[in-house]
C-alpha cells in the first residue's frame, strides 16, 4: 500500500462534482491501516503554468480516461486538515461537471490509478447518505452543505 501525506505548502487543487441524480461521483480515501476514512469528488493538482479548468479536465483524462466538460461556475474552498497527524492546506476550486457526449462510466465502482502509482476506487455515492453514521464523510469538511444549500 502507498503512504500518502500532504504536501509542505498551499496547494492549489479542482475538483469535478460528476452527479447522477443525487449521486456523486466520489473517491474513497483510506487511512494507512486502509480503512475507509471518507471519500472525496475527483480531481488534483492544478500545475504551475495550468488553469484550474484545465489541471481539471486533465484529472479526469488520466484517471477515468474520459473528457469531461466544465458545466457550472465554480465556488472556492479553503481546506486546512490532517492526515495522519500531517497537516495539509488546499485552496480548492470545485465545479459541476458533465462527461463529454462520447464517454461514458460504468454504475459499478472504478478502481483508476493515480500518478503516483496508488490504487484508488470511486463510487457514485448519495450525497445526502455522506456525513452520517452509515456513510463516510465527505471531503473536503464543509462541502456536503455548500452542496445541499445551493
Amino acid at each position: 500500500m502507498t503512504i500518502w501525506r500532504p504536501h509542505d505548502g498551499i496547494r492549489v487543487k479542482a475538483i469535478g462534482l460528476l452527479w447522477r441524480g443525487r449521486r456523486l461521483l466520489v473517491a474513497d480515501v483510506h487511512d494507512d491501516s486502509g480503512a475507509l476514512k471518507g471519500v472525496r469528488p475527483l480531481g488534483g493538482s492544478v500545475e504551475f503554468g495550468e488553469t484550474w479548468q484545465d489541471a481539471l479536465k486533465r484529472e479526469f483524462r488520466e484517471e477515468l480516461g474520459v473528457d469531461i466538460n466544465i458545466s457550472g461556475a465554480p465556488f472556492v474552498l479553503e481546506n486546512i486538515y490532517a492526515h495522519e497527524g500531517s497537516p495539509g492546506h488546499e485552496i480548492i476550486f470545485a465545479a459541476d461537471v458533465t462527461l463529454a457526449p462520447s464517454a461514458e462510466l460504468p454504475d459499478a465502482p472504478i478502481t483508476f490509478r493515480e500518478d503516483n502509482g496508488m490504487v484508488c476506487t470511486a463510487h457514485w455515492r448519495d450525497v445526502h447518505a455522506l456525513d452520517t453514521k452509515d456513510e463516510p464523510p465527505l471531503y473536503p469538511t464543509g462541502l456536503k452543505s455548500h452542496l445541499i444549500s445551493r
